[in-house]
């Protein structure tokens, strides 16, 4: 399911609310490649490189995985976001009961993670990242590493203390390397 956001672009959204789910995939690699790679098979492939991406099964274990440990860590109530390294957010997901402003605390955590390759609870602090805009700087953020390079960015918001969201987010990123 995608929804045209205000500025022309396409969001690809993934809804869980107790385990229901909004997607599907079956892939068994966390990690594909989206890409002509150079091999011919288009009338610019030569001048073309892969780009590494979460697969559909990666972001359906997210989705999960986010859940359940929204559930052990207390029933939080908290929003998702995984996006790209291009910036294309490629899943979001709310538990029930999440307040309307976690989506874009997620969506701003997942952006810092992924644009620094570090969890944003090591960034706090930072006087200079505070000054770019679409950063946040609260614990609740982490890359999703891909040979020492951050290809996506998991963001949680929600819970009330950020360590939650970080411990979350955490959960998140292990069951995507399952």
């Amino acid at each position: 399911m995608s929804i045209r956001n205000f500025t022309g672009g396409t969001i690809a959204l993934g809804i869980v609310a107790a385990g229901t789910f909004g997607l599907a995939g079956t892939a068994s690699a966390a990690i594909t490649d989206r890409g002509d790679h150079g091999k011919g098979k288009g009338e610019h492939g030569k001048a073309t490189a892969p780009e590494r991406v979460l697969s559909d099964g990666a972001l359906t274990r997210a989705s999960t995985a986010l859940v359940r440990s929204a559930r052990r860590h207390g029933n939080q109530h908290v929003t998702m976001v995984i996006m790209e390294r291009s910036g294309t957010i490629r899943l979001v997901v709310r538990t029930r009961k999440a307040g309307p402003q976690t989506y874009e605390s997620a969506k701003r955590k997942a952006y810092t993670a992924v644009a620094f390759g570090q969890p944003t609870s090591a960034l706090a602090g930072n006087e200079t990242l505070k000054q770019i805009p679409g950063t946040l700087l609260l614990p609740g953020g982490v890359p999703v590493m891909h040979k020492n390079f951050p290809i996506a960015g998991i963001g949680v918001g929600g819970a009330p203390d950020g360590r939650i969201d970080e411990t979350i987010a955490k959960d998140v990123l292990a069951a995507i390397g399952r």
